[in-house]
């Protein structure tokens, strides 16, 4: 695991300058919260959310860390050595030095930062009818986390971001079973007072996932129609794994159709 950075990437990260600039969109207005796990400092996604007729206009705004990071410079070649950051129960190993990723390009709030910002329109239903990008300047109004947020939530005390969050997500979700997608709310290990334990996750942070992936489909919209672009995608499932899924379901309870594992996918 990876565990500090070398002397020339910190200075690149260190001296990196956004080479847009003035010619963003100064979008400092839009009502922009984050909302991540207690303690996070590399805060990469914003959003704010306006009713828009029967729908919704989702705000994301995504740090736009890859508007500084130079072609075939020492970040972008530690970077591509890295590939992710590695996450684990009691620490983390970085994909960009921590004064690039947990500060000038952090939307930390209060704070103006260059960003890549997309408007995306959904319905009633939960469905895209539009979603389009522009790079811009933007400024975080609160650095919100689950837990706080689905306490203040479920006291009735949540600000209206959070609010809306639960609508808007709880619309999406909806939207995700009715196309066949499934989205599995799996604990993670994190570590309490030195020892590994589980934590479940909270439905603040499947509402938020839900923009994420509305963020991405979006994006792979534009990249399908202008044929360019990296796709990530899965091959069909083989029948042994099926099979387990099977079993599985069984063993849970779960209602699974009759035939050809094949044909029940």
């Amino acid at each position: 695991m990876p565990t500090g950075f070398p002397l020339d990437v910190e200075a690149a990260a260190a001296a990196a300058i956004d080479p847009f600039g003035a010619a963003r969109d100064d979008r400092r207005d839009l009502p922009l919260v984050t909302l991540d796990p207690v303690g996070s400092r590399d805060l990469d996604q914003a959003f704010a959310l306006e009713p828009r007729g029967s729908g919704w206009t989702v705000w994301y705004a995504i740090a736009d860390v890859g508007a500084v990071v130079v072609p075939g410079g020492p970040i972008d070649v530690e970077a591509r050595q890295r590939g992710v950051t590695l996450y684990l129960p009691d620490g983390r190993a970085p994909l960009h030095p921590p004064t690039l990723s947990e500060g000038s390009g952090s939307l930390l709030p209060g704070q103006d930062r260059p960003a890549v910002l997309w408007r995306l329109d959904i319905d009633d239903a939960g469905r895209l009818t539009s979603g389009r990008a522009r790079r811009a300047l933007v400024r975080s109004r609160a650095q919100l986390d689950y837990v706080s947020a689905q306490a203040a939530l479920d006291a009735g005390t949540a600000e209206e971001a959070i609010v809306s969050l639960r609508t808007v997500g709880e619309v999406l979700q909806a939207a995700e079973e009715e196309r066949g997608g499934v989205s599995l709310p799996l604990p993670e290990q994190v570590v309490e007072e030195g020892k590994l334990a589980w934590r479940s996750p909270v439905p603040t942070e499947g509402w938020n996932a839900q923009l994420s992936l509305l963020c991405g489909r979006a994006a792979a919209n534009l990249m399908l129609q202008g044929d360019v672009g990296l796709l990530r995608t899965m091959p069909p499932a083989d029948e042994r794994t099926m099979r387990r899924i099977a079993r599985a379901a069984t063993a849970l309870g779960v209602a699974w159709p009759e035939g050809p594992a094949e044909q029940t996918y």
